[in-house]
This record gives structure tokens, sequence and C-alpha cells, in this order.
């Protein structure tokens, strides 16, 4: 491992002074010309014209905590749905949402209560006889 660093190493700064050391006629000189870059075009068989899909996903982990959702489908530019979240106060954050050509994007956030669970009832509990402090008594220790 000490010699793979070792290598390592020795090859970054032979690598370093060979930049270092460069002929000034290098430096210089005028950089090489790319050729094009050929663009990759979709041909009209690949493209649709009115895409469409539909998904969700919906997560509750009791152990972390975790609950949020999201529903969204589309019909061509016309895109629709709602994701929700359990916020750290306790609430649950519900984002309703469209986008269109013509409206562009527009969500409406409502925040609802999360439903809990019917609160634990104690039994009622016999009051503890109370504390009763006694002196006791330490011998002096004369030094």
């Amino acid at each position: 491992m000490v010699f793979q660093f070792l290598l390592c190493f020795i090859g970054l700064v032979s690598l370093v002074q060979s930049a270092v050391i460069v002929p000034s006629a290098r430096v210089l000189a005028a950089p090489a010309v790319a050729a094009p870059i050929a663009v990759a075009r979709l041909s009209d068989a690949t493209y649709d014209v009115n895409p469409q899909y539909s998904f969700g996903y919906d997560v509750q982990d009791s152990l972390t905590g975790d609950s949020k959702a999201q529903i969204e489908t589309r019909n061509g530019d016309f895109v629709q749905g709602q994701y929700s979240l359990t916020e750290p106060d306790g609430t649950r954050r519900i984002v309703d949402y469209t986008a269109d050509p013509v409206n562009g994007f527009n969500a409406v956030v409502r925040k609802a209560p999360v439903a809990v669970a019917a609160p634990l009832v104690a039994a009622p509990v016999a009051p503890a006889a109370p504390l009763v402090a006694r002196a006791i008594a330490a011998p002096l220790i004369a030094g």
C-alpha cells in the first residue's frame, strides 16, 4: 500500500515538473481545432407528439416517521398531480399542482392536521405515602 502511494506521488511530481519545464514555443502554440461534434437527432418515429404517463408512490415508515406520497398524470402538454409529506411540526403539507402551456405551472398548498391515535389514558394511581425525613445524629470528632 505504501509502495503504491509512493509510486502515485512520484508520478504526480514528475507530471507537475514536466508541466513547469515546458518550452515557451509549446505554450504559445495555437490551440488545436476540434472536429465538430455530431448531434444526435431524434427521428420522427421516436418522438411522441402526445406523451402520456401516470405514476405514484407512497412511503409510510413507522420506524423513522417518514411519511410522503405523490401521484402524477400527463396527457400531452397537460400535467396534473399531488404530493404530500409530514412536516416536522406534525402537520401534513398537501400540494396540488397543474402545468400546461397556457397557464404554466400552478400549485395550491394546504396544511392539514395529521390523524393522531387516541391518547393513552393512564389508570388512576394511589397516592404515595409521604416521605418522612429523619435526622441522623453523627458524633462530633474533635481534632
